[in-house]
C-alpha cells in the first residue's frame, strides 16, 4: 500500500487538480504517467446535470470507437437453429440457449458482452435479474437484439463501447489503451464525447455536461477542458 501511495503521489505532481486541461495536454500527462508493467486502459468519465432515475433523463447507447478500445471481448449469443453456427462464425465465444441459460443462472458468467436473436427473449428475459444489474443485457436499442448476428458480434467485438449513466449521472467508459497514438485517444475520445452530447434526453435541463476527465488503470485522473471536446 505505501509503494501505491508513494507511485500515485509521483504521478500527481505537475497535476493540477482544480485546473481544466486541453485534450492534448491531457493525453500527453496521462500517457507519461501510466508506467506500469501492463498495457493501461485509458478511460474517460462524464458528469452529467442529469438524474437517471428519472426515465427522460437516462443517458444510454453505443459507439463503434474509430480505433477501437484495444481490449479483447469476449461475446455471447443466443440462438437456436441456423444461427448458431451463424454467430460461431462470426467470432462468438459462447453460443447456447437454455443450456446457456441454465449455466447464468447458476453464477457461470464468463463474458463482457451479451447478443440475442428476436426469437430467444423469452429465454433471455428470465435472466434480466442477473444480467441487468451487470449491463449484460441484450437489448434492441442497443443493436444487441437482432436476428444478424454475425454484424452484432461483428460490431461489438471491433471496438464497440456501450455508455450509460449511473446513479450519479457519470458515464465511465474506455476509451482506449496507453500504447495508442495520441491521435488515437483523441479521435476516440471525442466520438464518444459527441454521441453522448448527441443522445442529451428531453428531461436534461440547465447546463448538460459538468465535468470530464480522463485517466489511466493505475493514474490520477486528469480534468479536461470540455470545450478542447468539441469537434
Amino acid at each position: 500500500m505505501a509503494k501505491n501511495g508513494k507511485r500515485m503521489k509521483k504521478a500527481l505532481d505537475g497535476i493540477d487538480r482544480d485546473a481544466d486541461y486541453t485534450l492534448d495536454d491531457a493525453l500527453k500527462m496521462i500517457k507519461e504517467r501510466a508506467n506500469t508493467k501492463f498495457d493501461e486502459t485509458v478511460e474517460m468519465a462524464i458528469n452529467l446535470n442529469v438524474d437517471p432515475r428519472h426515465a427522460d433523463q437516462m443517458v444510454r447507447g453505443v459507439i463503434s470507437l474509430p480505433h477501437g478500445t484495444g481490449k479483447s471481448v469476449r461475446v455471447a449469443v443466443f440462438a437456436k437453429g441456423d444461427k448458431i453456427k451463424e454467430a460461431e462464425d462470426a467470432g462468438a465465444d459462447i453460443v447456447g440457449g437454455e443450456d446457456l441459460a441454465e449455466k447464468i443462472q447458476g453464477g457461470e458468467i464468463d463474458f463482457d458482452r451479451c447478443v440475442a436473436t428476436p426469437d430467444m427473449m423469452s429465454v433471455v428475459g428470465k435472466l434480466g435479474k442477473v444480467l441487468g444489474p451487470r449491463g449484460l443485457m441484450p437489448n434492441p436499442k442497443l443493436g444487441t437484439v437482432t436476428p444478424d448476428v454475425a454484424a452484432a458480434v461483428a460490431e461489438v467485438e471491433g471496438g464497440q463501447v456501450e455508455y450509460r449513466t449511473e446513479k450519479a449521472g457519470i458515464i465511465h467508459a474506455g476509451v482506449g489503451k496507453a500504447s495508442f497514438g495520441e491521435e488515437q485517444l483523441a479521435a476516440n475520445i471525442r466520438a464518444l464525447f459527441d454521441a453522448v452530447m448527441k443522445a442529451k434526453p428531453s428531461g436534461a435541463k440547465g447546463t448538460y455536461v459538468r465535468r470530464a476527465s480522463l485517466s489511466s488503470t493505475m493514474g490520477p485522473g486528469v480534468r479536461l477542458d470540455i470545450s478542447s471536446l468539441e469537434q
